[in-house]
């Protein structure tokens, strides 16, 4: 079979790995800021050698053909319809889902939006967007999430990130050259500004967030995550009707690039037995 290595959605070109056994069972990964597909590179021959196919998208603004202009294009519903459309691409009636930080967003509303697009999903860190927004009123989640108010602010940020972004990496707990890795990523024509659109979008859709998801899940969360409280992680349980699995490590935030075996270890977990 033809593998892909882009996805033509409109005007847009997503860049993406399309890997593992042709005949296994399909898993999207989604990476979050400021990652790429790379971020499932220690995951990804984990999940080959358990049998199964690995399709690991770009997804808008970090691809460079699926760079668009202004906030508006980077709604939460349009980057879930991504999703679905790498889906539609590849043939695929059903994929298991699979994100990490924005991508575990996505992951969050691609099920809820299209569940019988999505056999199950694996959501790493990420709590339900419906779950933070609640914490925001009920735990120290506001504190650590000061720099998305920030990134609201025109030119600024891109200042600050473009100066401190791979010091700011490793100081959160991100190997040094992964931290090298995306800063170089970020320093791309218009890179920077369209992942910091995927914050700004967030006034667009703050009222019509992701509803329940009644697809077989599982939350694997990092006990020291600087970005994300466990209120949030524990008020996501109450969202999903389907089949829930939590997951606490003692990790950080950056779960794809340090804790590849305990990753692959729940997504295989939650592929061979979705319930």
């Amino acid at each position: 079979m033809d593998r892909l290595t882009t996805l033509r959605r409109g005007r847009l070109v997503f860049d993406l790995r399309d890997e593992g056994p042709d005949d296994g069972e399909p898993v999207v990964l989604l990476h979050g800021f400021p990652q790429d597909s790379r971020c499932w590179s220690r995951v990804a021959p984990l999940l080959h050698r358990a049998g199964l196919r690995t399709l690991a998208m770009n997804q808008r603004g970090y691809s460079p053909g699926a760079r668009r202009p202004g906030r508006g294009a980077y709604r939460l519903s349009w980057l879930a319809a991504d999703a679905i459309a790498l889906l539609d691409a590849a043939g695929l009636a059903r994929a298991h889902l699979v994100g990490h930080d924005w991508g575990g967003a996505v992951t969050w509303a691609a099920a809820a939006a299209a569940p019988g697009r999505v056999a199950t999903a694996t959501v790493l860190s990420t709590p339900h967007p419906r779950a933070f927004a609640r914490a925001l009123a009920r735990s120290d989640q506001p504190l650590r999430s000061w720099y998305i108010l920030v990134e609201q602010l025109p030119a600024l940020p891109e200042v600050l990130l473009r100066a401190g972004l791979e010091r700011g990496l490793r100081q959160r707990g991100l190997p040094a050259t992964d931290s090298a890795r995306y800063a170089r990523l970020m320093r791309e024509p218009g890179a920077l500004t369209a992942a910091l659109n995927w914050y700004r979008a967030i006034p667009l859709y703050a009222t019509s967030l992701p509803g329940r998801v009644s697809v077989p899940l599982t939350y694997v969360f990092g006990e020291h995550d600087f970005a994300l409280s466990r209120a949030a992680a524990e008020a996501s349980t109450a969202l999903v009707d389907g089949d829930y699995r939590f997951v606490e490590l003692d990790a950080g935030h950056w779960l794809p690039e340090t804790r590849p075996q305990e990753v692959a270890r729940a997504v295989v977990d939650r592929v061979s037995s979705p319930r």
